[in-house]
């Protein structure tokens, strides 16, 4: 290149030399310029000579280059590869270190249950013996900066605990430790077989250990004296035999809350006092009612048709002595037919209606006694339960929660007065039903009589010279039978 720059300097020197010296001649101008134009292609031959020297070595170092960035290139692709590859297995392994996480916090969270079971199954017996392994357990599993080797490690020591001691269990275990007989705590000797446990003191006290509430240590339920000498053989020797309670404790339980009815009544408060007696009311209302209506005595169609006939026949008297043997409110009723038999038919009417407007009050008395009685007790009931728990929460607000037993006096009040009331108002309602029905089945009875009696009467007996609208009303009043007597 700089052989080229030169060429072209000295051409453009030799032709502004040409213009710009008029005085020389042409032929001068041109052998100078010749001689520069040699000595220029001499140094271009040497500057290419040089030039092709020295590219083969160039040429030479680029392929070399060219190979080392090929080998680089295949180089960085080939890590790029293993980078990927490593990407692959970091992910993998990534994976495994979250499904062994999972699975570890797993494992610790069925430890935890396992170890919270184990205490919960213990019997309360075992509980002093096992009260050291189970506390480190509890610290291990409530301490969140233990690691989890050693949480793992020891919660599997609450494996080693529970296969030991279902081990020993199998054939029994005896053991020492100190129990409540009579009020008084005592040491002794335990003997264990799978669920139930038995317990001798020294001075001879035997029974079965169980819980009880109130207290964390064991409790001796004193056994009979037959059976004090099986218990201590086999607490002693390791043969006898000794009481098993199939139930667990249970029917203890449910023996010590069976109550009598008037323990459980008296449970209910002073709200009961009412709804008992309003059922009591009821019943007593109901038994009186339905023999009284029962006792009364309708008359058959063939009475009515021996009364009509004798009085078409003139015969009043047979007509009443008929009557007088049906007897109750409907021979009563009858007999004031009879009497008023010649009278027209519209005025009997009126008359019999007035001896059964007369008769009905008193079949009906005390009925509403039983409605107001059905229709009370529920609300009784409803007062006892607001006022049983009025009465609860005023114990929570003082003792808290914490002792169900405290409780049981306001809940019992609330549920117990709800039971009664209902129990009050459904027989209440169903013996006003009873008997409501009973006196329509008289009324309607002795309604289809008078209209029997009345249709069966001869036209022929009414005196047409009666004059209806002069005739003075004939007062009707009830006797003590629940008839009717008309006074003249």
């Amino acid at each position: 290149m700089n052989s080229m720059k030169r060429i072209l300097i000295a051409a453009m020197t030799a032709m502004i030399l040409a213009g710009s010296v008029s005085a020389q001649t042409f032929d001068k101008v041109s052998a100078g310029a010749r001689e520069d134009l040699a000595a220029a292609l001499k140094e271009l031959s040497e500057l290419q000579d040089k030039i092709g020297e020295e590219k083969i070595p160039l040429s030479r170092k680029m392929n070399t280059a060219e190979e080392a960035v090929l080998a680089k290139k295949k180089e960085l692709e080939n890590r790029e590869r293993e980078q990927g590859n490593q990407l692959v297995d970091l992910n993998a392994l990534k994976t495994q270190v979250s499904g062994r996480s999972n699975q570890v916090a797993y494992l610790t969270g069925l430890f935890n249950e396992f170890s919270q079971a184990i205490e919960s199954r213990l019997h309360v017996t075992e509980t002093v013996r096992f009260e050291k392994q189970l506390q480190a357990i509890r610290a291990v599993s409530e301490n969140q900066d233990v690691p989890e080797a050693e949480s793992l490690s020891q919660q599997a020591e609450s494996i080693s605990l529970a296969l030991g001691r279902v081990e020993a269990l199998l054939g029994g275990e005896i053991f020492e430790g100190e129990a409540i007989v009579d009020g008084t705590k005592q040491a002794g000797s335990f003997a264990l077989f799978g669920p139930v446990a038995i317990f001798s003191s020294g001075s001879g006290s035997a029974g079965v250990a169980q819980l009880e509430r109130g207290t964390a240590d064991p409790v001796v339920k004193s056994a009979a004296p037959e059976q004090v000498a099986g218990i201590r053989a086999v607490i002693q020797a390791g043969n006898g035999q000794f009481p098993i309670d199939t139930s667990m404790g249970d029917a203890d339980k449910i023996a010590a809350t069976e109550e009598t009815m008037m323990e459980h009544m008296v449970k209910g408060g002073p709200t009961m006092v009412p709804i008992v007696g309003l059922g009591a009311l009821a019943v007593l209302i109901g038994i009186l009612k339905y023999f009284q209506i029962g006792f009364v005595r309708l008359a058959r169609p063939r009475d009515i048709q021996i009364i009509v006939e004798r009085v078409n026949g003139g015969d009043m008297k047979g007509a009443s002595e008929q009557a007088k043997r049906v007897g109750g409110p409907v021979g009563n009723m009858l007999k004031v037919a009879i009497e008023h038999a010649t009278e027209k038919k519209e005025y009997i009417e009126e008359v019999l209606y007035e001896v059964m407007i007369k008769v009905r009050p008193r079949i009906e008395s005390f009925l509403p006694v039983v409605a107001i009685a059905a229709a009370t007790a529920p609300l009784l009931g409803l007062l006892g339960t607001v006022t049983g728990m009025i009465n609860t929460f005023k114990i929570i607000s003082v003792f808290g929660t914490g002792d169900p037993k405290m409780l049981s006096s306001g809940i019992s009040e609330a549920l117990i007065t709800t039971e009664f009331g209902l129990i009050t108002a459904i027989p209440a309602l169903l013996i006003h039903a009873v008997i409501s029905r009973k006196v329509k089945g008289v009324l309607g009875a002795m309604e289809q009589i008078s209209v029997a009696f009345i249709n069966g009467l001869d036209p022929s007996l009414a005196d047409p010279r009666e004059d209806e609208a002069t005739r003075d009303p004939i007062p009707v009043e009830a006797d003590e039978d629940g008839g009717a007597t008309v006074s003249a």
